[in-house]
């Protein structure tokens, strides 16, 4: 396998951060040009995953030995927020499926290589809900499941899948595992994904009928957590240290940022020209109209400032080659999951000034409003879910939840 690597790193060129962004940028009128057919067709087009392969972009976060760019995941964030300003449906789906790689160079290098081995273009989907039917077998695991919510999944050739394993006969106690299958092994149900906003993503349904799972294509998740990971001996930079949870997390409140900004901008638009007909009133002199915006815009600019912060300082640790404070993961943790609940409730004030402007299906404010709030259910993004943890662990318990 070794003369493969060396081929595609040194056929790789990497492009800067700033290029990279650039690029991102670039893409955000045809984004909204396609936007609508993202919504009606349930999937991100395949013209734009062409695109944003062409552009380099799921290879931030994969490793070099597989020509990937092994970027700070803040590069990545910053061309997700620039494609979901574009098309929320589009931005979510490269945060997903974009983060895989990620956890990909944690796993075993004998599946990295089934993966990526003939083709590091290959992209992966999953869906981590805890759903699977697990057996032990020589070697490895049968596998069978119904899955929803896997993001992407038309486009990829492989997913990755949630489960408990049941304890061994030698007491080994029961574990989270997430189990990576090939194309062949499972099948994709499209008649499950009706939603009324985050349309696009195509988070289809996953079946698997009892099919083998060899133990290296599983990544335990006390692996992710104690950042104990089979990759890491081959994939041996600062990165690859991250909790995977700290990643993967943001990767699902980052595209609520590109969202809201396509709400402000089209709030702003429609502020220019409207004057309601039954008061006269024009909305760009609204007083209510101007703080609903100029919340929106602080507030994400903070949110935004925050968490750029939080992963500067996470891999800090990394790079120094200290653990990170357990405080510090449920912390970060908690304040990414307050992120697309909070952008809701700011675009929400600003749909409440604008009338019967708003309401129409060719408002362009509209699928972004809807787009949000329908990410407020991804379960990471449940700030419920973390708080209690987060103090407890302040206070000196352990935490419960390992997804930090």
């Amino acid at each position: 396998m070794a003369s493969v690597v060396t081929r595609f790193e040194a056929g790789t060129v990497i492009p800067t951060a700033e290029q990279l962004v650039a690029r991102a940028k670039a893409m955000i009128p045809a984004l909204k040009s396609r936007s609508r057919q993202c919504v009606r067709d349930r999937n991100v087009p395949v013209e734009t995953i062409a695109e944003m392969q062409e552009a380099g972009f799921f290879r931030i976060l994969q490793p070099r030995r597989y020509g990937g760019y092994e970027m700070h995941p803040n590069v990545f964030f910053e061309v997700q927020k620039a494609l979901a300003e574009g098309c929320m449906s589009t931005g979510w789906m490269y945060g997903v499926v974009g983060c895989h790689p990620y956890e990909m160079a944690l796993f075993h290098d004998e599946a990295q290589a089934e993966v990526w081995g003939e083709d590091p273009s290959m992209l992966v989907s999953s869906t981590y809900q805890p759903v699977g039917k697990v057996t032990h077998v020589d070697g490895g695991f049968r596998l069978s499941g119904h899955w929803g919510f896997s993001t992407g999944s038309t486009h990829c050739g492989w997913v990755l899948l949630g489960a408990f394993c049941p304890p061994k006969d030698d007491g080994t106690p029961m574990e989270m595992r997430t189990f990576l299958l090939p194309r062949c092994d499972y099948e994709i149900d499209e008649n499950a994904w009706h939603t009324f906003g985050l349309q696009g993503t195509g988070s289809h349904d996953i079946i698997v009928d009892d099919v083998f799972v060899p133990d290296y294509r599983t990544h335990k998740s006390s692996d992710g957590f104690l950042c104990t990971n089979p990759g890491q001996e081959v994939n041996d930079g600062p990165l690859y240290r991250l909790p995977w949870a700290q990643v993967f997390v943001r990767s699902v409140s980052t595209a609520a940022f590109g969202g809201a900004q396509a709400a402000i901008n089209a709030g702003l638009a429609i502020m220019q020209d409207r004057v309601s007909t039954n008061t006269g009133k024009a909305s760009k002199a609204d007083p209510m109209l101007h703080a609903a915006i100029m919340a929106a815009i602080a507030e994400k600019s903070e949110m935004e400032t925050a968490l750029r912060l939080t992963m500067d300082e996470l891999l800090g640790y990394a790079e120094r080659g200290e653990p990170i404070p357990m405080d510090k993961r449920t912390f970060f943790a908690y304040q990414s999951s307050t992120v697309v609940r909070r952008l809701a409730d700011l675009v929400d004030d600003i749909v409440k000034q604008l009338g019967g402007r708003a309401i129409y299906m060719t408002s362009e404010i509209l699928q972004p409003w809807l787009d949000l709030h329908a990410g407020r259910a991804h379960v990471a993004n449940d700030p419920n879910n973390r708080t209690s943890e987060a103090v407890s662990v302040m206070l000196g318990a352990d935490p419960l939840n390992p997804f930090v």
